[in-house]
C-alpha cells in the first residue's frame, strides 16, 4: 500500500517539474518531455502495484491475521478458562477438606461434595477444550505459515508477468534513448567542469589587491554614467535617541526606486523613492564613504556607507542620474553619458578648465562638446568668458555655516515662526511683505564675477561651478529653504529655522534658470553700498522644483518693489495677482501642488 501511494506521489511530482522555476533552465524542454513519459509509465506501474497490494492483502495478510486473531486468541482464551476452573476446583477442595470429623453434618457434607463434583466436571470440560485447541493448533500453524507465502509468491509472479508483458517491448527503445541522453549530458558536464576548473585557476592566480577593499583609492576607475547600481552597503539605523547601529545589506536600484534585500530573503523591498531626491556626501560617526539621500520635500532620508571610494562615487552618481528620471527616456544610457559630459566638459570653457580636463581624462570623448546645449548661447555678439569671469577666480562651495556654528558666531540670527512671532522685529517685516514663497534649494557654489549686464554671466558661473565639482569629486551640498519675499531673499536652515544669510531683493541684478537642467537657478548680487565690479558675486543653486518658478517669484518681488513707489500701480498689480485668504501674501499661480504641500509640511514642522 505504501508503494502504491509512493508511485502516485512520484507521478504527480514528475508532472510538477515543469512548474518549478530554476535560475538555470538549460535543456529543460527535453527533461520535461522525458519526465512526462516517465509519469505515464509510473501511472501504469501504479495500477500493477494496486493489483499486487490487493492480492497480497487477500492471499497473504488476511490468512496471517485470521490465524493470529482466531486460532491464537482461541487457545489463549481456553487457557484462561482452564485456569479459572482449576482455581474454583482448588477452592472447593479446600472447603471439603475443612469438614469436621467428630460432628459430621450430613447436609453440609453433601452440599460440599456436590460443589466439588461440579468444579471437577467444569475443570475437566475446560481442560478437554484447551487440549483439543492445542492439538488443532499444531496443524493450523503449519497451514498459516505456508498459505501466506504461497499467496505472496503467486502475487509477485503475477506482478512480474504483467509488468514484463506491459513494458518489456515498448520500453526498451525509450530507455535506450534516455540512457544515451544521460551519457551525452554527462559528457557535457565533464567538459564544463574542466572549463570551470581552468577558469578558477586563472581567477585565483590574480593579484592579491583584487581582494583588498579600496585597493585603488588613488585613481579608481569610476563609471559616472550608471542608471542602475547594485551592491552591499552599510545602512545606518537609529536604536535610541543618540545610539545607532550599522547593518550590511544588499541594495539595488529598480527604475526610480532604491530596493533592499536582507540576507536570506527571497525578494527585495522598497527603501527609498529616488525620483527628484538629492544625494550628498556626509560626515557620519567618523566613518568613511558615507552619503545621505534627502527626499524632494527636504526630509532627511537614509544614510548609507560604501566600502570603497569607487563604490561611494558610483552610488552617488547613479542615484543622482536616477533622481533626474533619466531611466524614463528612450535611451537612458546615452542620456546619462550626455549629462555627465555636460558636467565634465561642455560646462567648462575650452580656454581654461576644458583643456585641463581634456589632459586629465584623455579617454573621454569630447566630440559632442560643440553640439551640447548645456547653456543657451548666441553665435554672434556673445561676450568672451574672460570678460564675464576672470580666469582663476576661486569658487566657494559652502557659503552657509552649520546652524550651531552660525548661532555661536551670530547670536542675532533670525528665526522664522509659523505663528508670525519672530525675533528682532522680523514680525513687522513679514507683515509688510506682500510676497512670501519658499523653495527647497541646495547650494552648489559662488564666485566673483566682473559683469552683471547679461544673464550669460550666470550660465558661465554654472559651467565653472559644475565643472569644478565634477573634476574635484565634490558631492556635498548644503540644503536650505529659500524664502523669496518682496524685500529680500533669505536662506533658512530647514531644521532650526535660523536665517543663514539674506540678500536684499534690490541688490539682485540678474537671475536666470538653466534651460536644459530646469532645476539649476543662479543670480548675481551687487551690494548696495559699492559700485565696483569686484563686488559682484554669482550664486548657483539646485532646486527641487523648476528654476523658472523661483525666477518668477523673484521677478514678481521686483515688480512689487517698483510698484510700491506708485500706489496706483501697486493696486493694479495686486488686482492682477491672487492673494491668500487674509489678503496678506501673493499666491503664485504656477506653483505646483507639490510645493504647496512642502510649504504646509514646513509650517507643521516649525509648529
Amino acid at each position: 500500500n505504501e508503494m502504491c501511494l509512493a508511485t502516485q506521489q512520484l507521478s504527480k511530482q514528475l508532472l510538477a517539474y515543469e512548474k518549478q522555476h530554476f535560475a538555470l533552465g538549460k535543456g529543460d524542454e527535453e527533461v520535461i518531455s522525458t519526465l512526462h513519459y516517465f509519469s505515464k509509465v509510473v501511472d501504469e506501474l501504479n495500477i500493477l502495484h494496486s493489483e499486487l497490494a490487493k492480492q497480497l492483502a487477500d492471499t497473504m495478510v488476511l490468512p496471517i491475521i485470521q490465524f493470529r486473531e482466531k486460532d491464537l486468541t482461541e487457545v489463549s482464551t481456553l487457557k484462561d478458562l482452564f485456569g479459572l476452573a482449576s482455581n474454583e476446583h482448588d477452592v472447593s477442595m479446600a472447603k471439603y477438606s475443612r469438614l469436621p470429623k467428630r460432628k459430621e453434618n450430613e447436609k453440609l457434607k453433601a452440599e460440599v461434595a456436590k460443589e466439588v463434583a461440579n468444579a471437577r466436571r467444569k475443570q475437566h470440560l475446560s481442560s478437554l477444550q484447551y487440549y483439543c485447541a492445542l492439538n488443532a493448533l499444531q496443524y493450523r500453524k503449519r497451514v498459516a505459515m505456508m498459505e501466506p507465502m504461497l499467496g505472496y509468491a503467486r502475487g509477485q509472479i503475477n506482478f512480474f508477468k504483467k509488468g514484463a508483458e506491459m513494458f518489456s517491448k515498448r520500453m526498451d527503445s525509450f530507455l535506450s534513448s534516455v540512457s544515451d541522453m544521460v551519457q551525452s549530458i554527462q559528457g557535457e558536464l565533464d567538459a564544463e567542469a574542466e572549463a570551470m576548473r581552468v577558469s578558477q585557476q586563472d581567477l585565483i592566480s590574480v593579484n592579491e589587491s583584487v581582494y583588498t577593499p579600496d585597493s585603488d583609492v588613488t585613481s579608481p576607475a569610476i563609471n559616472r554614467n550608471l542608471i542602475q547600481k547594485a551592491g552591499y552597503l552599510n545602512l545606518r539605523n537609529k536604536t535610541g535617541l543618540v545610539t545607532t547601529t550599522w547593518e550590511r545589506l544588499y541594495f539595488f536600484t529598480q527604475g526610480g526606486n532604491l530596493m533592499c534585500q536582507p540576507r536570506g530573503a527571497v525578494a527585495g523591498g522598497l527603501i527609498q523613492d529616488l525620483d527628484n531626491c538629492s544625494v550628498m556626501a556626509v560626515d557620519c560617526e567618523d566613518r568613511r564613504y558615507c552619503f545621505q539621500i534627502t527626499t524632494p520635500t527636504g526630509k532627511l532620508g537614509i544614510t548609507l556607507q560604501a566600502e570603497s571610494k569607487k563604490e561611494y562615487e558610483e552610488w552617488i552618481c547613479a542615484i543622482n542620474n536616477i533622481s533626474r528620471q533619466i531611466y524614463l527616456t528612450d535611451n537612458p544610457e546615452a542620456a546619462a553619458i550626455k549629462l555627465n559630459q555636460t558636467a565634465l566638459q561642455a560646462v567648462t570653457p575650452i580656454t581654461s578648465l576644458g583643456k585641463k580636463h581634456e589632459v586629465q581624462h584623455p579617454s573621454q570623448n569630447v566630440k559632442n562638446m560643440a553640439n551640447d546645449k548645456a547653456v543657451p548661447h548666441e553665435t554672434a555678439g556673445m561676450q568672451d568668458s574672460t570678460q564675464l569671469i576672470a580666469p582663476g577666480t576661486p569658487i566657494q562651495f559652502d557659503i552657509v555655516l552649520p546652524a550651531t556654528e552660525f548661532l555661536d558666531q551670530n547670536r542675532g540670527g533670525r528665526r522664522s515662526n509659523p505663528f508670525g512671532e519672530s525675533e528682532d522685529g522680523s514680525k513687522d517685516e513679514e507683515e509688510d511683505s506682500l510676497l512670501q514663497q519658499m523653495f527647497v534649494v541646495r547650494f552648489l557654489g559662488s564666485m566673483a564675477v566682473q559683469s552683471d549686464d547679461t544673464s550669460e554671466v550666470i550660465y558661465e558661473a554654472m559651467r565653472q561651478v559644475l565643472a569644478a565639482r565634477a573634476i574635484h569629486n565634490i558631492f556635498r551640498m548644503t540644503e536650505s529653504h529659500l524664502m523669496v519675499t518682496s524685500k529680500n531673499l533669505r536662506l533658512i536652515d530647514p531644521q532650526t529655522q535660523v536665517t543663514r544669510t539674506s540678500f536684499d531683493l534690490a541688490s539682485v541684478t540678474q537671475f536666470a534658470a538653466h534651460q536644459d537642467n530646469k532645476r539649476l537657478i543662479g543670480f548675481v548680487v551687487r551690494p548696495g553700498d559699492t559700485l565696483g565690479e569686484e563686488s559682484l558675486s554669482a550664486y548657483v543653486f539646485e532646486s527641487n522644483t523648476e528654476g523658472e518658478k523661483i525666477c518668477y517669484a523673484i521677478s514678481l518681488g521686483k515688480e512689487i518693489i517698483e510698484a510700491q513707489k506708485d500706489p496706483e500701480a501697486l493696486a493694479q498689480l495686486m488686482k492682477s495677482v491672487p492673494l491668500t485668504n487674509d489678503g496678506k501674501f501673493v499666491l503664485l499661480n504656477d506653483q505646483s501642488e507639490e510645493d504647496g504641500t512642502l510649504h504646509e509640511q514646513g509650517e507643521e514642522s516649525e509648529a
